[in-house]
């Protein structure tokens, strides 16, 4: 069996522009529930933010590339691992959120920033520890990854959907309303269309090497969740803010991810079965907690360490 490192997925020009197509919808239909004070929120409470930025930008990669260099995977692996990390949050985690009884503003504000930052945050994040580990350096330099392409590329999959989600909002707020309920609850099955889309044609090249990325994306994203967690406990924040970093943290948009894979790296096998199997996993582990930590309720403040 050829080595997952040189197999390459098929991809056309067409499924490609159905893919970015089908990000922009999502993220458009998370951005018709922001507002600017989300924005601001940010600033007016700047601790539990800042601490949630921190873990999904420079904690969560910082991680990773540890965990690579532990784990030693194969180098497509590693830096579909990477890409992962260096991704913002997902798209559902505000569901999640509200599910488990975490700081659901918070989680709306956490995603407001992280996808606006993601723009130069993610080439950025992505181009500094693959660069670190000499095996995904390799790949790095095979495909000559032009960081203004991707920085391009970015800011147009989310910067332009969330500035036309917000504009919505605040021009026509009764029209949100009605349809954010709607985008909403769809984004998940939105989000499983496009990974049947990425993987229609490549069901054998995929099912042969699933095996090989089950453990190892479950352990990241069972450590991207337990960083966020532990880090809000470290900085001292009551439990609904900790769910809400844990999940912004564990759920990632692997969907970028897949869309930056196959238009800058050729559909590299490795990283597109991490980054789809990503997408899968984090859907059932992120329901599955937020479902046992609703069932656990939420500690009254005064029985919450806040300082």
């Amino acid at each position: 069996m050829e080595s997952i490192d040189q197999v390459t997925l098929n991809f056309s020009e067409a499924n490609l522009f159905y893919l970015n197509l089908s990000l922009g919808f999502i993220m458009f239909g998370v951005a018709i529930n922001l507002r600017l004070e989300d924005f601001k929120n940010v600033m007016s409470s700047p601790k539990p933010a800042m601490v949630g930025l921190l873990s999904q930008f420079f904690v969560l990669p910082a991680l990773t590339f540890l965990l690579v260099l532990l784990v030693q995977p194969r180098a497509s692996f590693a830096l579909g691992m990477m890409l992962v990390a260096a991704c913002p949050g997902g798209n559902i985690s505000n569901f999640m959120v509200s599910m488990s009884r975490g700081n659901t503003a918070l989680s709306v504000s956490l995603t407001a920033v992280s996808s606006t930052l993601a723009i130069l945050v993610t080439p950025i994040n992505l181009t500094i520890w693959a660069s670190l580990y000499e095996p995904t350096s390799v790949i790095l330099r095979e495909v000559s990854l032009d960081f203004w392409s991707l920085f391009k590329t970015i800011t147009m999959l989310l910067l332009i959907p969330i500035v036309l989600g917000m504009l919505l909002r605040k021009k026509k707020p009764k029209v949100a309303d009605k349809l954010h309920p709607i985008m909403h609850y769809s984004s998940i099955a939105i989000f499983v269309a496009i990974i049947i889309m990425a993987f229609n044609a490549n069901v054998d090249l995929f099912l042969s090497y699933i095996h090989m990325v089950i453990l190892l994306v479950l352990i990241h994203n069972a450590l991207a969740l337990l960083s966020g967690y532990n880090l809000a406990v470290l900085f001292k924040l009551n439990q609904a803010d900790r769910r809400s970093i844990a999940i912004e943290t564990g759920i990632q948009n692997s969907g970028l991810g897949l869309i930056l894979i196959f238009g800058f790296f050729d559909g590299l096998g490795g990283m597109a079965i991490v980054a789809a199997w990503w997408g899968i996993w984090h859907i059932i582990s992120g329901l599955s907690l937020s479902f046992f930590w609703s069932r656990m309720g939420v500690m009254s403040p005064s029985k919450v360490s806040n300082g």
